[in-house]
């Protein structure tokens, strides 16, 4: 989710870009999404976006219910996984019944959260022994070509670049155990350009900073030795997953 006053402030700036958002973001490995809920049936996936890890979660047969509080999101996850209910709120007033799901997950969202209200409401809605699963997808920095492409991007403003400083958890949830599946998606150049639209960073940004990101990268992609005369690059990204469960 995203970056403009307050949290939910930042977060509304990605319905201005919506549909770009889902096209562009990478979806999550199954490996990763299983280990993250477990034997979990039915699922709340706050802060759900356009549906991504949605996706992956109906994709493993999961009941799921889909919260964000975004309406231009949770418009493009109805086309993206319909049937799927869909509810808008957000982390910290989670519009549904105490105790009714069996595992909460965010993915690429929990940074936006207010953890000293967010936490009270998961543990709120959980069944107990219910599981808190976090999972944020990175691109592989140390690849040098998206290292470089990353300082083009500012990724040290972007809050979903620098998530680790956000994984917290604390009572009444258990210690948070650690899990990281490695990957490579392979897109288009104008692909990964759109990945670059998608960031908070560059949706908040001035026109002109835009144009000069864009220009930085195309011109990277055209004189790095790894990725020059490429029409498709491989993107290697690192799925980083944390779980917790309530009342360990």
């Amino acid at each position: 989710m995203t970056a403009v006053g307050g949290p939910i402030d930042q977060a509304r700036s990605f319905g201005l870009v919506a549909s770009v958002y889902h096209s562009a973001r990478p979806g999550y490995p199954v490996e990763a999404v299983s280990w993250l809920i477990g034997d979990a049936a039915r699922i709340l996936d706050l802060g759900a976006g356009t549906g991504k890890l949605t996706q992956a979660l109906v994709s493993l047969d999961r009941e799921v219910i889909a919260v964000d509080p975004v309406e231009e999101m949770l418009e493009e996850l109805e086309v993206q996984v319909p049937g799927v209910p869909r509810i808008l709120g957000t982390a910290e007033d989670i519009p549904i019944e105490d105790a009714s799901v069996d595992a909460v997950v965010a993915g690429q969202s929990w940074h936006w959260f207010e953890p000293a209200r967010a936490i009270p409401e998961i543990a709120r809605v959980l069944k107990p022994g219910g599981v808190l699963g976090l999972v944020w997808n990175t691109r592989d920095t140390r690849v040098d070509w998206l290292r470089e492409a990353g300082e083009i991007m500012h990724e040290r403003h972007d809050a979903s670049a620098t998530w680790d400083s956000y994984a917290t958890v604390g009572r009444p949830f258990g210690d948070l155990e650690e899990h990281t599946v490695e990957w490579t998606a392979r897109m288009s150049r104008p692909a990964f350009l759109d990945l670059v639209r998608s960031r908070s960073y560059f949706i908040t940004a001035e026109a002109g900073a835009q144009s000069a990101t864009i220009d930085a990268l195309e011109a990277l992609l055209d004189r790095h030795p790894d990725v020059a005369g490429e029409s498709d690059v491989d993107v290697p990204y690192l799925t980083r997953c944390f779980r917790a469960r309530l009342g360990a």
